[in-house]
């Protein structure tokens, strides 16, 4: 189907082009006519110049001059902008560390024998984990072992004597150095988050430079969360492997119950995946070919990557799985799930199902999900969507025709084993021979989502197909990798069209090597939002590896069309942990010169990280690659 620019120009996803026509032609209203609506935005925001953290206001500041220069309390533009940008740091690091924590209970009532639907999968990583964190494991069972694990996770969460464990013992030993030189290890995760709530009251911390140093603490916590996420869903779920799946709305079937798994926490997708196997029957009876689950969003790349499910779409676009009109059930648990799902639903006949008791939407059918009754709500989710599926049989649907083949699944684990097949004794070897050689110019990291103020995908394909042809290993993470997976960048199939020769010849050989019949992907997947903690992982291996610092690494970062202030989160810890980070929509800074430059320039000093803010994604690429270069001037590698 021929598309018109208005719709190219909304995404670039073909699939998701046929589905706002579609929309466009029965009247549903999505995101991208909702923006519409809302511009011209106001320019006070924009810049991060209205307050709104008391009942004095709002306040806004004139970033011309020629108004207000201060609020009515008397907050600077500085101490305006800080303040906020601190309070999307906390929110980052609570829905990071809420995903965390929610696992710490499950593994905890697991290991009390209250969670028959769990079981411990990965034993190895539960013991490993248990030794980092310096818990004795010798002559012990599994399950004390695991009841050790969770309340070391849950006494991070709280103010404590002792550093966050899953932050001090997650960084090289330099790292720790030089966050504990700048009093930036956390005490507690939620403490941390509390800390900022209260320091960005009314009448508490008026200093930008302070503010925005407990704003990197925050972010440190933010990596705790999200890599004690990681630990304990592998724990609990299976370490990912290198997996065949695929991507796009072609994936839903029409004769079959479809249902889209969307949010970020695997504790009830894990068991929908389990629970579907036994309601296959009760599809066919109901006239069904099957039952056919899809993810959207993290949930996706969750389930993708340890079960090969595949991914429909993600992020700005997932109103567009339920236009088709074939999914019968979209099953949330929280994060990212846009409240017009359910306006969508009405006009299409979906059911949305919440599951949540922190994440209900008016208007959604809401069945309460509880680790003590997992398989029990698991049936009653599915039942929902088979009856479903009785009243749309016979109504027509429109799946384009658009599915791209993905390998998915690039744990730290599965990289290293990978790896091992070209050096047994010492893995990452290969990996530093070829970096030093020119063969992998330096590493990048796509995180975060996709923002409606820019064509969908565009900032992700541009950027990566410019760092790929100059020989820089991607990764990705969240929708980010969605954007990436569904045009083709993690089908092995492409490398030889992506890559520059040197990534090419290192790609093919590791494949070879591992008798995958060709090479691995262009694009590495390497899980969900909290699964960025496995690149700071590799990082720190590679760090260690050399005996250097992360800050020293050809290393960047890029949140290439960020929404969520899990980006801001996630960005400040890799600013924290040394990296170039490069973010490529406005940041609501520009009104304070001075966290502007704190930002791009100053925190260098510090932690040797700094922010990249570039709208232009092939002028940012240029900045990546410059910075990659510097750090490769740095350890004495040629550029």
């Amino acid at each position: 189907m021929t598309q018109s620019k208005e719709t190219t120009e909304k995404s670039l996803d073909p699939a998701i082009q046929q589905m706002i026509a579609k929309a466009g032609a029965q009247n549903i209203t999505t995101i991208w006519d909702r923006y519409a609506a809302m511009t011209p935005q106001c320019g006070f925001g924009d810049t991060g110049l209205c307050c709104r953290h008391c009942l004095q206001g709002p306040c806004r500041i004139d970033p011309f001059g020629e108004g207000p220069k201060v609020g009515i309390c008397g907050a600077s533009a500085d101490v305006m902008v800080a303040r906020g940008l601190d309070r999307a740091i906390a929110a980052g690091t609570a829905a990071h560390s809420g995903h965390a924590k929610h696992l710490a209970h499950t593994l905890k009532k697991m290991a009390q024998g209250k969670a028959e639907a769990y079981s411990i999968k990965e034993p190895g990583k539960l013991r490993a984990v248990a030794a980092r964190l310096g818990i004795n494991t010798e002559g012990r069972q599994d399950q004390e072992i695991t009841l050790d694990v969770a309340n070391a996770a849950l006494a991070d969460f709280h103010e404590k004597d002792t550093p966050v464990l899953w932050a001090a013992t997650v960084v090289n030993p330099e790292r720790v150095k030089i966050l504990s030189k700048l009093n930036l290890v956390p005490k507690g995760i939620d403490h941390e988050v509390s800390e900022i709530m209260h320091r960005t009251l009314y009448g508490v911390d008026a200093d930008p430079v302070n503010l925005l140093l407990g704003g990197l603490r925050c972010g440190v916590a933010d990596l705790a969360g999200c890599y004690m996420g990681t630990d304990l869903a592998d724990i609990l779920f299976g370490i990912p492997q290198p997996t065949f799946s695929a991507a796009n709305l072609g994936t839903l079937k029409a004769g079959a119950v479809n249902i889209a798994l969307h949010g970020h926490n695997p504790v009830l997708s894990e068991v929908l995946v389990s629970a579907t196997r036994l309601k296959e029957e009760d599809a066919k009876k109901a006239g069904a070919s099957g039952i056919n689950l899809v993810g959207i969003c993290c949930t996706g790349n969750e389930i993708m990557m340890r079960h090969g499910i595949p991914s429909c779409t993600h992020s700005v676009s997932q109103e567009m799985a339920l236009v088709t009109g074939a999914v019968d059930a979209m099953v949330v648990d929280y994060q990212c799930i846009m409240p017009s799902v359910v306006n969508v639903a009405e006009c299409v006949g979906t059911q949305i199902i919440t599951t949540m008791d922190i994440a209900k939407i008016s208007g959604a059918t809401h069945v309460e999900f509880s680790e003590e009754a997992a398989l029990t709500k698991a049936f009653e989710i599915i039942d929902l969507a088979i009856e479903q599926f009785k009243r749309r049989r016979h109504k027509p649907v429109e799946i384009p025709a658009i599915v791209t083949p993905v390998v998915a699944g690039f744990s730290v684990e599965a990289i290293v084993a990978a790896l091992a097949k070209l050096d047994a004794e010492q893995p990452l070897r290969p990996l530093i021979d070829n970096i030093k050689s020119g063969n992998i110019r330096g590493v990048c990291l796509f995180a975060g989502c996709n923002n409606v103020k820019v064509p969908q995908d565009k900032n992700f394909l541009q950027m990566a197909k410019i760092l790929l042809k100059e020989n820089v290993l991607v990764l990705a993470t969240g929708c980010g990798a969605g954007a990436l997976m569904r045009h083709g960048f993690m089908n092995p199939a492409n490398v030889e069209a992506l890559c520059g020769d040197g990534l090419k010849a290192v790609l093919t050989a590791i494949g070879q090597a591992n008798n995958l019949g060709g090479p691995l992907p262009p694009v590495l997947h390497m899980g969900s939002c909290v699964d960025n903690s496995r690149a700071v992982a590799l990082t720190v291996a590679v760090a260690e590896y050399l005996g250097v610092d992360t800050q020293q690494l050809p290393v960047v970062a890029s949140a290439a069309e960020a929404v969520s202030e899990k980006a801001v989160s996630i960005g400040v810890y890799a600013v924290a942990a040394g990296l170039p980070t490069h973010v490529g929509v406005m940041l609501p800074v520009l009104g304070s010169p001075l966290v502007t430059e704190i930002l791009t320039d100053k925190v260098k000093d510090l932690t040797g990280g700094y922010f990249i803010v570039d709208l232009d994604p092939e002028s940012a690429a240029e900045k990546l690659l410059a910075a990659i270069d510097e750090r490769r001037r740095g350890l004495g590698l040629a550029c």
